[in-house]
């Protein structure tokens, strides 16, 4: 029996793209990192070295550590985390026990350059519908937490990511942007190596509500409804991205989850 203070892969596979997530801190040494430059979906890399300097900004939260193995590294630093005020527990198995169990992995290759707060910053057009929020969704849930997104007029979008360092997608001749028939989520989930059944086909229904293919799933046009609700409902961009969150939320657990759940009315039985 696994102790209290460890979580094994799979129940942190579960965990990992819903909103009570716990912060998932990998400590693996840069040696080890240099060795796979993947991450484990929504991953922090941190340096054990340093605990006692950033680890009180998790105080009141729960975190889950990882280094390469599951043992000193993450044990030691899940300890100081614990005595800082967090809720931490170590990955049973760490970076080798979940690639072992052939889980989902980042490229970190493939993600932006961070700011000096260790974000990912993005940068796309303002008035979002669908990709403009599907994106940051599955940026926040899977790839990186705490990354930003500015919202600008579409003219500016270039210009903008490169002077604030931003990645601009979902616009034209850019490398996060439309590809043949695939949205920019779909990219996304292609080029980050996160393609697990249930994104997929949370891809379909963004695909669909994205480029007026409603055909591509039932649910589509309901992705759509919702999404241009959501639009007409927020001047703000950031507001709306929030309560976009929780409507991705929702459709990602009915992928994972409740696909073959169905409602029926009980049947009105009248009298004579």
């Amino acid at each position: 029996m696994s102790p209290f203070t460890t979580i094994s892969s799979d129940k942190m596979a579960r965990l990992i793209g819903t909103a009570n997530a716990p912060v998932l801190i990998d400590v693996r040494t840069e040696q080890d990192f240099a060795a796979d430059r993947r991450l484990i979906p929504g991953s922090i890399k941190l340096s054990h070295d340093s605990v006692t300097d950033w680890g009180s900004a998790f105080a009141g939260r729960r975190a889950v550590v990882s280094c390469l193995r599951g043992e000193k590294l993450a044990q030691g630093t899940a300890a100081w985390l614990r005595q800082l005020g967090a809720q931490a527990e170590t990955l049973e198995g760490g970076f080798e026990g979940w690639k072992a169990a052939k889980l989902p992995l980042v490229d970190a290759r493939k993600l932006p350059p961070r700011d000096a707060k260790g974000r990912t910053v993005w940068v796309t057009r303002a008035r979002p519908k669908v990709d403009r929020i599907a994106c940051p969704w599955l940026i926040r849930r899977f790839v990186d937490p705490g990354a930003v997104f500015l919202y600008v007029a579409p003219s500016e979008v270039v210009a903008v990511g490169e002077r604030f360092n931003a990645a601009p997608f979902d616009i034209e001749n850019v490398f996060w942007s439309h590809r043949g028939e695939n949205c920019t989520f779909d990219v996304m989930i292609e080029e980050f190596g996160i393609a697990t059944p249930p994104l997929l086909r949370l891809a379909t229904l963004v695909r669909g509500a994205d480029t007026a293919r409603p055909d591509l799933a039932p649910e589509a046009p309901g992705l759509l409804a919702a999404s241009l609700g959501l639009s007409r409902m927020y001047d703000d961009d950031l507001e709306q991205l929030e309560a976009g969150m929780l409507l991705y939320d929702a459709f990602y657990r009915w992928c994972r989850d409740a696909t073959t759940e169905t409602h029926n009315w009980p049947t009105n039985k009248v009298k004579a």
